[in-house]
């Protein structure tokens, strides 16, 4: 498990729970956890030295980021049929039994609600995941491969905080996932799903490494 997730946080001593248990305490919680085949973990945050949540370096980054990528969809895809939802959307893979909280989702179409939870949603498009020094060889890594399992996913992208570097994965014409990698500012990264594209210098806008 510990390539899947950080170790579970102190309040959780049990060792399985069941998933109506985790929504529970969840819907329940100020914080935000993830949920994996019975095991339930924390949601890493950027923190300083003090303990303190940070907002300078990459955490900061990560919030410009967010800020400008979320605000360029919000815009274009007005009065479509796909919506754009921030971190605080639960989203759950039944497939694989993973609930996590993608920094960006988009659902096209219908959204479809968990059966057991009007709060969690499921079969996202097009997930966006801002990478932080803390987080990026997981959501590279594990949290793509449970990624992958989502049937209506046509896009996964991963934007570094801490360098100019997009990652992009779309599926291709023969159904397999394909890469394309970003890493200039003249670049533009292109929502093949979506039809259209964004330049990384309005992804980093503000942003300073």
């Amino acid at each position: 498990m510990d390539e899947i997730v950080n170790e579970p946080s102190v309040e959780y001593k049990k060792r399985k729970y069941s998933v109506q248990e985790y929504l529970e305490m969840e819907n329940a919680s100020q914080e935000k956890h993830e949920y994996f085949e019975g095991e339930i973990f924390p949601l890493h945050r950027e923190v300083s030295a003090t303990g303190i949540t940070s907002l300078s370096g990459a955490a900061l980054n990560h919030n410009y980021i967010f800020s400008n990528t979320f605000g360029f969809l919000s815009h274009k895809l007005y009065g479509s049929k796909c919506i754009p939802f921030g971190s605080d959307m639960r989203m759950n893979i039944p497939e694989n039994t993973l609930f996590t909280y993608p920094d960006i989702s988009i659902y096209c179409n219908e959204i479809k609600r968990l059966e057991e939870d009007e709060n969690t949603v499921l079969l996202p498009n097009v997930i966006i995941e801002i990478l932080s020094p803390s987080t990026k060889d997981y959501d590279r890594g594990s949290k793509f491969k449970l990624y992958r399992d989502i049937p209506s996913l046509k896009e996964y992208i991963m934007i570094d905080s801490t360098a100019i570097a997009v990652e992009a994965f779309h599926i291709n014409g023969h159904r397999n996932w394909e890469l394309k990698e970003y890493s200039n500012m003249d670049d533009s990264l292109n929502f093949y799903s979506l039809g259209f594209d964004i330049q990384l210098k309005n992804i980093y806008q503000y942003v300073k490494f």
